[in-house]
């Protein structure tokens, strides 16, 4: 914190510090720009009920809720393993919940706890993080369902 900086906003009577003259308000009523100083955290973009208010709770809340029994089905499966391979179905169901969290959020205009943070954001990281979950599933050792040559070359080159 700086020395002689106020806590308080700024009121806009008071004399600024080039001059006598008033300096502007902190905030101008029709401004959609942040405050200098925030009190609390904003609410992310689409972070409203994605149900009327009148709905259940749980219905209140089916994208987070879609996407996490999605996720739970998948790491069932991989930890009761009821067949071979199941360690990569269920993590191809865990990286598609995360891919349709990701679309949820796109084209949703309100998900309820799904949003976390922008929209951008919580886009960009459901649908990175689905992505490479899918994909590093598919190239899992042994027999692979997915062969990329040119990673495995980066694999043993750096494993050397």
């Amino acid at each position: 914190m700086g020395a002689g900086r106020s806590h308080e906003p700024s009121t806009g009577t008071e004399p600024s510090a080039a001059g006598d003259a008033p300096s502007a308000p902190a905030r101008a009523s029709g401004s959609r720009r942040f405050p200098s100083v925030t009190r609390d955290t904003a609410r992310p973009e689409g972070g409203g009920r994605a149900a009327p208010g009148d709905a259940p709770a749980p219905a209140r809340q089916w994208p987070l809720l879609t996407v996490l029994i999605a996720v739970g089905f998948g790491l069932l499966t991989v930890a009761t393993e009821p067949f071979g391979q199941a360690f990569r179905v269920g993590l191809v169901i865990i990286g598609a919940a995360l891919v349709a969290g990701a679309a949820l959020r796109w084209t949703l205009p309100s998900v309820g706890m799904l949003a976390v943070r922008s929209r951008f954001t919580d886009i960009t990281t459901y649908g990175v993080l689905g992505v490479a979950i899918v994909l590093l599933a598919l190239m899992a050792q042994p027999r692979p369902w997915l062969n990329i040559p040119f990673l495995e070359d980066a694999v043993h080159f750096t494993v050397r």
